[in-house]
């Protein structure tokens, strides 16, 4: 019978641990700057889910639809492989060879425009639990529906929804991982270059496990205080 060598020092050797901490900076980078797209591209997206304009609601169904369908997976592989050759020549040899880090680059948007639909779905849901009297009084003082919008509906339902967000954070962190599939090499692809390199396929992958759940609490921690802090009273039930 064969026993595993278990030998965990490796991952504080180089070029290992230099591997693994570049691999957790790329992922905290991708997933930080795609949520943030994601969410200035989402907020779009829910307020056309529920504008007043029929073609509006229109766009912004056929938008959600189209991203939140189809597996993130899949995406990575189009936006990669298929939209650089839909492109004139020119522009699309430069998408393939000359746009900076091509591969995370076009990461980052496949997973700004998927996360974008899902929290597209949250924005909408929170416009939505807005009461309806907060609305009325603001009509009766003379407020045109812009400035509703603008001034009381979009700051109450981010509010609320600051612990949904916060899981659409946590899983762009996740997503990140799909990455690997055309190259970027983050916390998983680089776990996969440990295994290649020293055989120690178990702690490689423990390693991006402990950092994938360090990732989780850690932005737990900085998150809830938030929650409390923002927290709207008598709208939400919840811890008081």
């Amino acid at each position: 019978m064969l026993s595993y060598n278990w030998n965990w020092s490796i991952l504080f050797q180089q070029p290992q641990l230099g591997w693994l901490l570049e691999g957790l900076r790329l992922t905290i980078v991708m997933a930080a700057v795609s949520f943030f797209l994601a969410l200035a591209i989402g907020t779009l997206v829910g307020m056309a889910r529920t504008a007043r304009s029929r073609a509006v609601r229109g766009i912004g169904w056929l938008y959600t639809a189209l991203f939140r369908n189809v597996p993130l997976l899949i995406q990575m592989f189009l936006w990669f492989y298929v939209f650089p050759e839909l492109l004139p020549q020119n522009l699309g040899r430069w998408v393939k060879r000359d746009l900076y880090e091509p591969e995370v680059t076009i990461a980052v948007i496949c997973l700004s425009f998927y996360m974008a639909a899902r929290m597209g779905e949250q924005i909408r849901a929170g416009i939505q639990a807005v009461p309806r009297g907060f609305i009325s009084a603001a009509l009766a003082s003379g407020l045109t529906v812009s400035q509703i919008r603008r001034y009381i509906v979009m700051p109450i339902c981010l509010r609320m929804l600051i612990p949904p967000l916060t899981t659409e954070l946590l899983a762009t962190f996740k997503n990140t991982s799909l990455a690997l599939a055309i190259g970027v090499l983050e916390i998983t692809a680089r776990s996969h270059q440990i295994e290649s390199s020293t055989f120690h396929g178990f702690e490689a992958f423990a390693a991006a496990t402990f950092l994938y759940v360090a990732i989780s609490l850690f932005t737990l921690a900085l998150v809830l205080p938030v929650e409390n802090a923002t927290r709207l009273p008598g709208m939400l039930k919840g811890r008081s």
